[in-house]
């Protein structure tokens, strides 16, 4: 929250009721500071407060969301300038244009590789959210026509491209309930435009000449028309520009709190680059450097891929470890005579290692402890992949009910602990296993539980 608490204490009816939860308005408003606490809790604040908090406790970069069902995507509400600093929050969203001057084939060949583009890594599913339909027939019946044919072959996230506010209503009338962005108002069409995403309450991107400037009266403009969930393009279509808009408006938005540039930002790749290697460049410069949506004139895989691969990498909490449940994972049907390999939660540990073991298709039981996210070696350092706890927790997990032998396979890396959970699990032999996942499959094919 932006206000101090002193500042939130003089907003509240001072009454010390105690029903917030806290014994005085003073402690209630240090806690609101601090993000403790929820401004709903205290029954008697006035609607007048509530509007002046919540204006103050908004992020600096207003959330909007696009979309509806799986597909509903959110972009901005960011906190930061670095992700060093706290983390990113909304993913870049990625998605391809569709035009309707396109033949059917070339139209069918993109919703099938939009529709194709889902990786799995570390647990989480990559893929791209959003099919932007561009008009170029100018026809409001056509148009309608085309933007009802493509959401009857996608639940993608929409984005409604036509400068025309009769073509764009057209469209709207049957693309609403699915919240569309609507792109795009610009000085010109604003005030037909404008009047139309407010009837519609769905989310609008904005145009400008050029100039940020151009940008900020936009923006307040629609504000004052009680329109908030607005995307900015500055209009710039070469790169070096565009990019520094790009950090301009967030430096704008983050360290000037410049409310009328406090709004994610879209880029059309497409139309700052001659080639898909041209675009999938300018795609990665702004997944790096805050674009909130990126389209792409078409989703190759081996364009999209290593982008999906950058957004994940960049948009992950630096401080927060990627973990896997923890709990016992049979892997290749194992049975009552197959192994027993424990490993950690790390999530890249536990996809390696259970990748290895699916591909040397052997049968066997993979025990994932939890270590708060830490890689073996890291954990037993720190105390928490020891024997005594690996051993609890193989007990605990119930794995050893699955089995008839007394063989238990531990990391190579682990091999410090194997007296101490021989201890632990009295009458079981505690074998170390490779130190590498690549010597998994080997060693599976060669190890036998006694």
């Amino acid at each position: 929250m932006g206000m101090t608490g002193i500042e939130i204490f003089k907003l509240l009816p001072k009454t010390n009721c105690g029903e917030c939860g806290v014994s005085t308005c003073l402690a209630f408003a240090m806690n609101l500071a601090a993000g403790k606490a929820e401004l709903a809790s205290c029954p008697y604040v006035s609607e007048e407060a509530k509007k002046i908090l919540a204006e103050q406790s908004a992020p600096p970069i207003r959330t909007v969301v696009i979309g509806t069902g799986n597909y509903a995507t959110k972009v901005g509400g960011e906190l930061v300038q670095f992700r060093h600093e706290k983390t990113f929050n909304n993913p870049t969203g990625l998605g391809c244009v569709i035009s309707t001057d396109e033949s059917d084939a070339s139209i069918e060949g993109k919703l099938n590789r939009f529709k194709a583009l889902q990786f799995e890594r570390v647990g989480i599913t990559m893929r791209p959210e959003f099919i932007a339909i561009q008009d170029k027939t100018n026809d409001p019946a056509k148009y309608k026509a085309f933007v009802e044919k493509i959401m009857g072959l996608t639940d993608a996230a929409l984005i409604l491209v036509s400068p025309n506010p009769d073509v764009m209503e057209a469209a709207l009338s049957v693309a609403k309930d699915r919240k569309p962005l609507i792109y795009a108002v610009t000085m010109k069409n604003g005030p037909k435009m404008a009047p139309i995403a407010k009837k519609y309450e769905c989310p609008v991107a904005i145009r400008s000449d050029g100039t940020l400037d151009t940008a900020m009266k936009i923006t307040q403009n629609l504000t004052k028309m009680e329109i908030k969930d607005i995307v900015i393009d500055t209009g710039v279509r070469d790169l070096k520009t565009a990019f520094t808009h790009s950090v301009q408006i967030r430096r704008a938005a983050l360290v000037d709190r410049q409310r009328a540039l406090g709004f994610p930002t879209i880029v059309f790749a497409n139309e700052m680059a001659s080639t898909p290697e041209e675009e999938a460049i300018v795609a990665a410069t702004f997944i790096a450097k805050y674009g909130g949506i990126v389209l792409l004139s078409d989703l190759q895989p081996h364009f999209v891929y290593p982008l999906l691969l950058q957004r994940l990498n960049i948009f992950t909490d630096p401080q927060r470890p990627m973990t896997a449940e923890p709990g016992v994972y049979p892997i290749n049907n194992p049975n009552e005579n197959s192994p027993i390999l424990v490993t950690c939660n790390f999530s890249l540990t536990y996809f390696i290692v259970s990748g290895e073991i699916e591909s040397s298709r052997q049968p066997a039981w993979l025990v994932v402890k939890d270590t708060e996210g830490l890689s073996v070696m890291t954990a037993w350092a720190a105390g928490k992949f020891s024997g005594e706890d690996v051993g609890a927790w193989i007990k605990k997990c119930g794995v050893l009910d699955k089995v008839k032998h007394k063989s238990v396979v531990i990391p190579g890396y682990a091999a410090a602990i194997s007296g101490e959970l021989e201890e632990e699990l009295s009458g079981y032999n505690v074998v170390v296993g490779p130190r590498e996942a690549s010597q998994i499959t080997k060693f599976l094919k060669a190890f036998t539980p006694q």
